[in-house]
């Protein structure tokens, strides 16, 4: 457990100093500053792969799976790049709900910030529980991996029209019958008061209905990495890096998403192939490199293709 609390207390402290000092006033997130942020946190990434080496290759973790350290790493790596990718989607959601609450960019972080720590308990649970069904009903696998195959089914024929719309949301329409909504933002704060009673800000709102988002998306993003792994530090340390480096990435990215459009096919094949990976796991054993090869490649591709497609065209208007 000393693994776990100092890997915990280093995460609350990230969280610290980013509010705290180098967000400790709100400002509009430039693209520069995201772009650097999330370099940052990519490369905190990785470079964590190398403490999950030491971890294991000195036995300083339970390892209930027998892991050699190399694997473990890899197994790390490639549960981070299938979190981050499933975090695209994420990404054009928040960035709908944003819009359709009206919320100032200069105030998105702070929603941002204290959206991660609700997703970190929330993922802490579900991955415990996922790791808990799967180690004590095997069968529960192919459960999973037929969800999987399910998501990504859905994904490939979907209809862009199917425009999600958050003030129609369950979350919405639950908070409205528990706590008056001003439709004004007052600043960053979450709740004022109005006539002698609280009242909810759009602020608020947006972060609770993000919540609720994240908890449908990580019904398809755990399934995904408890297909590469079972130990439930990897599975978790993955998850919250990952979580860790959505904020600066949809920064980063808020603006260019439509020059991504092809990165979903890249998500519907990383579901299609993790699910597969689960249902023929006792048929078929994949080398840990081929996982990651594949979905390394599959976001290569994804971002190749889609900017290749999406490119401004050079042609003279005059000819």
């Amino acid at each position: 457990m000393i693994v776990w609390s100092c890997f915990i207390v280093a995460i609350l402290l990230f969280l610290a100093l980013d509010l705290g000092v180098f967000n400790k006033t709100p400002h509009i997130i430039s693209t520069k500053e995201a772009s650097k942020w999330t370099a940052i946190w990519v490369s905190i990434s990785f470079v964590f792969s190398g403490v999950i080496y030491w971890l294991y290759d000195n036995a300083y973790i339970a390892n209930p799976d027998g892991l050699k350290p190399t694997v473990a790493a890899m197994k790390f790596i490639t549960g981070y790049l299938i979190e981050l990718s499933l975090s695209v989607d994420n990404i054009f959601v928040i960035a709908i709900i944003f819009a359709a609450f009206k919320i100032p960019k200069k105030y998105q972080h702070r929603v941002l910030f204290w959206g991660i720590l609700g997703a970190i308990v929330f993922r802490g649970l579900m991955i415990y529980f996922g790791v808990m069904l799967i180690n004590k009903f095997a069968w529960t696998t192919y459960i999973f991996g037929l969800f999987l195959l399910y998501t990504a089914i859905n994904m490939l024929f979907s209809k862009d029209e199917d425009q999600f719309d958050p003030k129609k949301s369950f979350a919405f329409r639950m908070i409205k019958k528990v706590i008056p909504i001003t439709n004004t933002i007052e600043g960053e704060h979450f709740f004022v008061r109005r006539k002698h009673i609280n009242a909810a800000t759009p602020l608020f709102v947006a972060l609770l209905v993000i919540e609720v988002m994240d908890v449908i998306f990580a019904l398809d993003s755990v399934p995904a990495i408890l297909a590469i792994t079972s130990d439930p530090f990897l599975v978790f340390s993955s998850n919250i890096f990952a979580i860790l480096g959505l904020r600066s990435m949809y920064f980063f990215l808020a603006n260019m998403l439509e020059k991504f459009s092809y990165l979903e096919y890249s998500l519907i094949a990383i579901l299609s192939f993790v699910g597969l990976k689960m249902l023929l796991h006792d048929f078929i054993e994949i080398p840990e490199w081929a996982s990651l090869g594949f979905i390394a490649l599959s976001l290569v591709v994804g971002i190749i293709i889609s900017l290749v497609k999406n490119k401004p065209s050079t042609i003279d208007e005059s000819e």
